[in-house]
């Protein structure tokens, strides 16, 4: 998100614009946590994980009550447009804060989970595959020189994405992903027939959200149905923090310029998207009322170059 940010800013300054930056979110709206930027304010952060400006939930900003008070900041600071970076539940507050006081708002798309409508990808899915990468790289070393099944749960509780491009760069022998119903008698007869031909260790990846009770309770299943000895690794908030990849820092710029021209060309109450190559602008309400495809074809992929 710091690229965006950085991107944001300085956009803003080249085009003789003023830019202010808020603080924790839409709870820094309310309480008028917002500084003044320039170009040295975002200057040593494109490496950054994470967010500078910090983030928080606020509960109050869902009442009109809330939303009245941060309009009103944003009004006394003369702020006459908003960059929003978030996922579904900043899009609904930006989207709402717009319909009822017509306060100019694009959004930025930046989840790990990559489960955003209308782009795609998202900031900081890029990074979060790849840290899960390098971790599972690892427990292949070590499934390897044990003989033991190892399960890896990454995040995604309603979404796979993470679970399925790691499941298939890491040769996983099976992944489970919300999407789909665990067939768990299916994964144990797969461990074996690769048992069978040769292979003396197997790595599991595990969506969150893909099994009640997550990995662990996956692992109690396969074992009393294999009786194989099995290990855990959940790599949970590890994957939302570390330096970003190059593709996360060129995205968050790319987005960021794109979210400050939007708004100059009277663009609103839109987030800005990638389309391959190109910027999209597509209407908010469209991003949270309608879900991101599942990749079918790479899923029905993963099964077969398990053999």
């Amino acid at each position: 998100m710091n690229a965006a940010i950085r991107a944001v800013v300085r956009t803003a300054i080249f085009k003789n614009i003023k830019v202010s930056a808020v603080y924790q979110g839409y709870e820094g709206l309310i309480e008028d946590s917002i500084e003044e930027f320039d170009a040295r304010s975002v200057a040593n952060i494109i490496q950054r994980g994470g967010t500078i400006l910090r983030t928080a939930r606020c509960q109050e900003f869902y009442t009109p009550e809330g939303r009245k008070k941060a309009y009103e900041t944003l009004e006394r600071r003369g702020i006459d447009g908003l960059v929003v970076i978030g996922g579904d539940g900043s899009f609904k507050g930006a989207a709402t804060l717009y319909e009822e006081y017509k306060i100019p708002v694009i959004g930025i798309p930046a989840t790990i989970d990559n489960d955003i409508y209308g782009t795609d990808v998202s900031i900081g899915f890029n990074t979060a595959i790849n840290i899960a990468l390098e971790a599972i790289d690892r427990l292949r070393d070590t499934a390897a020189s044990h003989d033991r099944l190892f399960l890896a749960e990454v995040m995604g509780r309603n979404a796979g994405h993470i679970a399925l491009y790691v499941g298939v760069a890491v040769g996983a022998e099976a992944i489970l992903v919300p999407e789909v119903e665990s067939d768990l008698d299916k994964v144990v007869q797969n461990i074996i027939l690769a048992k069978d031909k040769g292979k003396n260790s197997s790595i599991i990846v595990v969506a969150e959200g893909a099994f009640k009770g997550g990995a662990f309770a996956v692992e109690k299943e396969l074992k009393e149905r294999s009786g194989y000895e099995v290990r855990t690794s959940i790599l949970g908030h590890i994957q939302r923090g570390g330096s970003p990849v190059t593709r996360d820092r060129v995205l968050g710029s790319r987005l960021g310029f794109a979210a400050v021209k939007g708004l100059l060309a009277g663009r609103s109450g839109v987030m800005v998207g990638a389309d391959k190559r190109d910027v999209v602008f597509v209407p908010l309400k469209e991003v949270f009322e309608k879900e991101r495809n599942f990749d079918w074809e790479l899923y029905e992929a993963s099964k077969i170059l398990t053999v």
